[in-house]
């Protein structure tokens, strides 16, 4: 599973977009086709080095990669957070007098609100007529009341914004995006696949790797689902933030315990859990030995250094 969550589903990624400020619906929709080309081209290129690099440097290398990235999205949303557009128009309509939404000052506040939207005039030089507002209730692609309701629409250049607040800093979200994708794909997407079919021995194998996959799919259930409310209450950035420091928790845990299984035998696999469960002492020569096997009288026969002249 992704630290925080593996966001490969065009339609996620396009709602992680539209969050950073992206206005135009088909245009976060091309820009998340270009997020799929690369995570598909960076998973090429996670198995052209799971070989040659092994599998626990490429690991580690995902999940350091991913947390900087995730950081960068995190940051991107507080200077986004940071610029966020005031309300400058407060409705006095007695129909809104018990909505909430009157009570944001700025779009930020609004957003996190999921009963409000913001709707506002940009004139390509500074947004003007901005209020924070309900959205309607039969569709959030409309506000329930004034310029932006489906009864105003066209009297004037509105632009109507649910889930996103407008800011200059969309291109650094994206970036940071492709990043946690470049990062992602090649290492934590397929290694915990690879790693689980080499550490458990024959008679856990199909259980261990069921109880795996099983764990993996609800936790990425969990993230989708609770992905909007914890960054309701911990606003974008701080949803982010979290999300970077449960990777870099997976950077500890895999480099303390997850031992490289790279040209090893089943037999050698199992052998390295028979010992202590922190490899993070290991040396270069640890992990790069190599345990032969001889056939003597019917049974195996461990080949050690000392031996080794004295077989035929």
């Amino acid at each position: 599973m992704g630290p925080p969550g593996r966001w490969r589903r065009r339609g996620e990624i396009a709602t992680i977009l539209q969050m950073s400020g992206i206005r135009d619906d088909v245009m976060a929709i091309w820009l998340s086709w270009l997020s799929a080309l690369t995570n598909y081209l960076f998973t090429l290129l996670g198995v052209w080095l799971v070989e040659r690099v092994g599998r626990r440097r490429l690991t580690l290398g995902s999940l350091m990669g991913t947390c900087v990235s995730l950081v960068l999205l995190g940051v991107a949303f507080l200077l986004s957070a940071q610029h966020t557009p005031p309300v400058t128009f407060h409705p006095s309509d007695p129909a809104l007098a018990n909505s909430t939404c009157l009570q944001y000052k700025v779009c930020e506040q609004c957003m996190l609100d999921p009963g409000c939207g913001f709707c506002y005039q940009d004139n390509s030089s500074a947004l003007f007529a901005s209020s924070c507002v309900p959205a309607s209730a039969a569709s959030t692609e409309q506000a329930a009341w004034g310029s932006c309701s489906n009864s105003s629409r066209g009297r004037e250049p509105t632009y109507w914004a649910y889930n996103y607040c407008p800011n200059p800093y969309s291109g650094l979200v994206l970036v940071g995006l492709l990043l946690y994708l470049a990062a992602f794909a090649p290492g934590m997407g397929p290694m915990p696949w690879t790693i689980n079919s080499e550490i458990y021995p024959l008679w856990a194998r199909g259980t261990g790797n069921a109880c795996a996959a099983g764990v993996n799919w609800s936790f990425n259930v969990l993230v989708s689902l609770t992905f909007l409310h914890t960054a309701q209450h911990l606003t974008y950035y701080g949803v982010f933030f979290l999300y970077a420091g449960a990777a870099a928790l997976g950077v500890v845990f895999v480099y303390a315990v997850v031992p490289e299984t790279k040209g090893r035998r089943l037999e050698e696999v199992e052998a390295l859990f028979e010992g202590r469960l922190c490899s993070c002492g290991a040396t270069e020569s640890d992990e790069g030995r190599q345990v032969e096997y001889i056939r003597v009288k019917g049974s195996n026969y461990h080949l050690s250094d000392n031996d080794a002249s004295d077989v035929d």
